[in-house]
């Protein structure tokens, strides 16, 4: 019995694939891929992940204030003394720093809240100025202000949504 090759028309064997299929492949998948980063976004991703810590830095920074003034009878109290909240929006920074904020100083509540009723007091994820070293070094970068009525509002810029704060009222 003769076994002969079985060969195409030009009398080669085929195998493998030609180079336009490969780059055809190629291209179909780098245009998925495109499209798929598109989709997801990873910087604003990114920048919902960092509002997302804001929120929770700023709802911390709250509680802890809340807690100095529930012990305390309604008054917000540094060691032994009553401390006033400001009634216009402060960075919340340690005196050592002297932040400005309109001509004023950063409100300096590190010592306040800071081991008691917070373990450190969180600041803005994306750093830059803010950074905790101890209670008596840090800027959060978050402002606190307390209105006419009493409640204490404590704010964050936002990366997604420009122009709107971030911020947490009681």
């Amino acid at each position: 019995m003769n076994i002969k090759n079985h060969t195409n028309v030009s009398g080669k064997n085929k195998r493998g694939f030609t180079l336009i299929e490969i780059l055809v492949v190629i291209g179909i998948i780098a245009v998925l891929a495109a499209v798929v980063l598109v989709a997801i976004n990873p910087t604003r991703q990114f920048k919902l992940a960092r509002d997302s810590q804001r929120v929770s830095n700023v709802d911390s920074i709250l509680n802890a204030i809340d807690q100095n003034m529930a012990e305390h009878g309604g008054t917000f109290m540094c060691g032994s003394n009553p401390t006033q909240i400001p009634t216009g929006p402060v960075v919340m920074a340690s005196e050592d720093l002297n932040i400005p904020n309109g001509g004023l100083d950063g409100f300096d509540i590190g010592q306040c809240v800071v081991p008691a009723y917070i373990s450190a007091l969180p600041f803005d994820p994306l750093g830059g100025p803010a950074l905790y070293v101890s209670p008596q070094h840090y800027d959060t970068g978050y402002t606190i202000a307390q209105d006419a009525d009493g409640r204490i509002t404590v704010s964050a810029n936002s990366e997604v949504n420009l122009g709107v704060p971030i911020s947490v009222t009681r």
